[in-house]
């Protein structure tokens, strides 16, 4: 049996660098935190140290302060619908990341120029639950990558074998896990 490279993206919301530093430089990192004001001065932090580490690092739903910070991109979450970003300039590689979880925000997410779509949830069973075989049903929509989210643990990552996947995303499996090899 082939191992399969994924590309692994790890949401933090706190701006502690030991979050960071349990990862290794195939992980992505995507601050999110959609409760308290941004410190652009804790961000930079983050952002150098994502550099010092040789690992991309994302914030959600800035595009304006990603390009400001020389960031590697910005994540667009299910619910910005704005195309306000497409005016802007970037850089030659900044990634547009984007949350989905329907077919109708899918089509709203390529119009927004996302690259990577992240498809939810796949083994979590909340409102957005989709499980295997409808996340498969996604996979005829896009020719765009797709990243698993929701629900992904040491238990079930190897299902991810059966999915026309890029990567897959997390919370809790990088933090209780720490790099995964």
């Amino acid at each position: 049996m082939h191992k399969i490279n994924y590309q692994k993206y790890y949401f933090i919301s706190e701006y502690d660098t030991n979050l960071i530093n349990q990862q290794d430089k195939k992980t992505n990192i995507i601050f999110r935190n959609y409760n308290s004001k941004l410190d652009i001065a804790k961000i930079k932090i983050l952002r150098d140290l994502c550099k010092k580490k040789e690992c991309n690092f994302f914030l959600s739903n800035n595009v304006k302060l990603a390009i400001k910070l020389r960031l590697d991109g910005v994540y667009l979450p299910s619910f910005n619908k704005s195309f306000n970003h497409l005016a802007y300039n970037f850089k030659k590689k900044f990634i547009i990341l984007g949350s989905a979880h329907s077919l109708q925000e899918l089509n709203i997410k390529k119009l927004q120029g996302v690259k990577f779509f992240f498809v939810s949830s796949l083994f979590k069973k909340n409102k957005n639950y989709l499980g295997i075989y409808k996340f498969k049903f996604f996979e005829n929509f896009t020719i765009k990558r797709l990243v698993a989210l929701g629900g992904i643990n040491k238990k079930n990552i190897k299902k991810l074998g059966l999915l026309d996947i890029c990567g897959y995303a997390g919370i809790s499996f990088f933090k209780k896990k720490g790099p995964s090899k």
